[in-house]
């Protein structure tokens, strides 16, 4: 191979003129035509037994430099692409400029990684949570786990109360008539959970079971189904079973049961502890991404449309596999959806974006600071890439090389050192987030419900923080998906 030249076509666009060995060209068509020979027939000779001179006669001089260039170009390619010290982000397009006696000339044009500056990127400023954790969501958080070790106890001999879980019928109408979702036998439903319209719990508090019932309610005006807004509607009730949730009481056998401590005192200290310490992470979190968004607008320069693009496909690719892991296929998200992988590229389009900007921005920083990843960091920065997907090191050495690893820390690096020249500013309160409250809704059958609950797993991607994109541990993610594949 030799680079015969190189130029610019356009903005961040190379046009790399590559000239392919005569003698090395010659033995891959050679080669060619031994693999093809067996499946042409020529007239007067046995099939597969035509000479070489006899085919190209028959068929044209360039019947095999297809393969022959196909298989020598990738090798070619890479070694002219080092040789002019480039970065391609895009796939070449290759064209064939002459093939003669002195060999074959191609021309690949390729998008490169672009030059961008980025000014002033320490003294960045932030505003960081300061970390509160009361008693109350100390003891909401220990209630919380009080919950999932409830004892479930069937109640006989009083009515419904609010905290009860009731069995129920119950048959909806509107003007008169039924309305789709308004049905269902034995649905189960929490008192005072608000999940249903304003005023429909609270008209079952007080009722036994096998009591018939009506529920008079009025949907709220911004109800999500139009037909229905703003409506009076009439359900008709029957109560199979109560139930209450009992919970066990607090002491110290709960917490030897629960955790790793004897008493409730050290175990109320450890709870407090974890949520300051989840609170801290949250806060840091924000941070991050304040400082991520402002070092991305700081980036100058043009950057090809093509590694937004590619970003974008990268991002639904990791969707895509994102929705196996929950049993869901990609097909079925859109048909559930009715979108298309455009409309979802686009949709990450805008992230795609803060990815790319937020890599070249880092990238940047780590030769403007001259920052070097040591030989213990690499061997750490794949210890955790193999901890992460649960494989050993040998593995990940294999799936990715020790300058993709490097890159990674670096920029990692890169973005610590602009978080610690950083100007953070502490305000406000961090509390534990609050469970968000059940729907209001009116009452559906059990159809309706599956069917929700397939919509949610399949919930369209919204827009994710800027973060650093790895593309060493999207090698590792690459190699498992093709390994998954194979089995």
């Amino acid at each position: 191979m030799t680079l015969l030249n190189i130029t610019d076509c356009e903005k961040n666009r190379k046009e790399l003129e590559i000239g392919l060995d005569k003698a090395a060209f010659e033995a891959e068509t050679e080669k060619a035509y031994r693999k093809n020979v067996s499946k042409i027939n020529i007239p007067g000779f046995r099939k597969g037994k035509a000479p070489r001179s006899i085919v190209e006669k028959m068929y044209g001089k360039g019947v095999f430099y297809e393969d022959a260039i196909d298989a020598l170009l990738p090798d070619a390619y890479e070694a002219a692409v080092k040789e002019a010290g480039i970065t391609p982000v895009s796939r070449p397009e290759v064209d064939i400029k002459s093939i003669d006696d002195n060999g074959v000339v191609v021309v690949a044009k390729v998008y490169v990684k672009p030059d961008v500056t980025v000014k002033d990127y320490k003294g960045l400023t932030a505003e960081k949570d300061s970390v509160e954790i009361t008693d109350e969501a100390v003891e909401n958080e220990i209630n919380s786990t009080r919950e999932r070790n409830a004892r479930t106890v069937e109640i006989t001999d009083r009515p419904a109360q609010n905290g009860d879980d009731v069995v129920f019928d119950f048959d909806g109408y509107v003007d008169g008539k039924q309305f789709d979702g308004g049905k269902a036998e034995k649905y189960t439903l929490r008192l005072g959970s608000g999940q249903f319209i304003p005023g429909f719990e609270d008209q079952m508090v007080g009722k036994n079971i096998g009591e018939n019932f009506d529920v008079n309610v009025v949907f709220p005006a911004d109800y999500q189904e139009k037909t229905l807004a703003g409506k009076p509607a009439v359900f008709k009730c029957l109560i199979h079973e109560i139930k209450f949730n009992e919970l066990p009481a607090l002491d110290d056998e709960f917490v030897k049961d629960v955790s790793e401590f004897d008493t409730v005192d050290e175990y109320r200290a450890d709870v407090k502890a974890k949520l300051t310490e989840r609170a801290e992470k949250n806060a840091g979190a924000k941070v991050d991404e304040q400082l991520a968004n402002a070092l991305i607008e700081k980036v100058e320069g043009d950057i090809p449309e093509i590694m937004y693009a590619n970003e974008a496909e990268n991002e639904v690719r990791d969707y895509e596999n994102r929705l196996r892991a929950q049993g869901l296929s990609l097909a079925d998200f859109m048909k559930y959806t009715g979108q298309t992988e455009e409309t979802l590229k686009n949709q990450f389009m805008p992230q795609a974006e803060k990815q790319v900007k937020m890599r070249l921005a880092l990238e940047y920083i780590v030769k403007a600071e001259n920052i070097t990843a040591t030989e213990d960091e690499i061997n750490e920065e794949y210890q955790r890439i193999a901890d992460q997907y649960g494989i050993t090191v040998e593995n990940v050495k294999s799936a990715i090389d020790a300058e993709s690893v490097s890159a990674d820390v670096t920029v990692g690096k890169a973005m610590k050192l602009v978080h610690d020249c950083a100007v953070i500013t502490a305000v406000g309160t961090a509390k534990p987030k609050k469970k968000a409250p059940a729907k209001k809704k009116a009452a559906e059958t059990e159809a309706t419900a599956e069917a929700t609950e397939a919509t949610e797993t399949a919930e369209a991607p919204v827009e994710e923080k800027p973060k650093r994109k790895s593309p060493a541990k999207k090698k590792v993610a690459d190699a498992d998906t093709a390994t998954e594949a194979n089995e």
